[in-house]
């Protein structure tokens, strides 16, 4: 079973960038899919990105396409989601998420895996 840390939320101004970081910690990440997701106050929680660890295949929502950016470290065991030109409406709760599949799933309910969660927060 693995577990997730996530860390890089914070505050920063619209059109600024945040790194985000998903370490898995009790086994690595081989054979797994990683997710990335957002909850702002009062929404369902929402798909972001995901990422394949075998070939690092990856996925975005429309929202994000074209600012986001999901990678992998082998090494460390940690999916990054580079965040840029950020807007205020990506403000929310980010969580990673991860599952078994092969597939990069965009569903919350199919990640069996979750993080804390990390806040970010985008000011106009």
């Amino acid at each position: 079973q693995v577990q997730l840390v996530e860390s890089g939320g914070g505050l920063v101004q619209a059109g600024g960038s945040l790194r985000l970081s998903c370490a898995a910690s009790g086994r690595s990440f081989s054979g797994y899919s990683v997710g990335w997701f957002r909850q702002a106050s009062g929404k369902e929680r929402e798909y972001v990105a995901g990422i394949r660890w075998s070939d690092s295949t990856t996925r975005y929502s429309d929202s994000v396409k074209g600012r986001f950016t999901i990678s992998r470290d082998n090494a460390k065991s940690t999916v990054y989601l580079q965040m840029d030109s950020l807007k205020p409406e990506d403000t929310a709760v980010y969580y990673c998420a991860a599952s078994g599949s092969s597939w990069v799933l965009d569903t919350a309910t199919l990640y069996p895996y979750w993080g804390q969660g990390t806040q970010v927060t985008v000011s106009s």
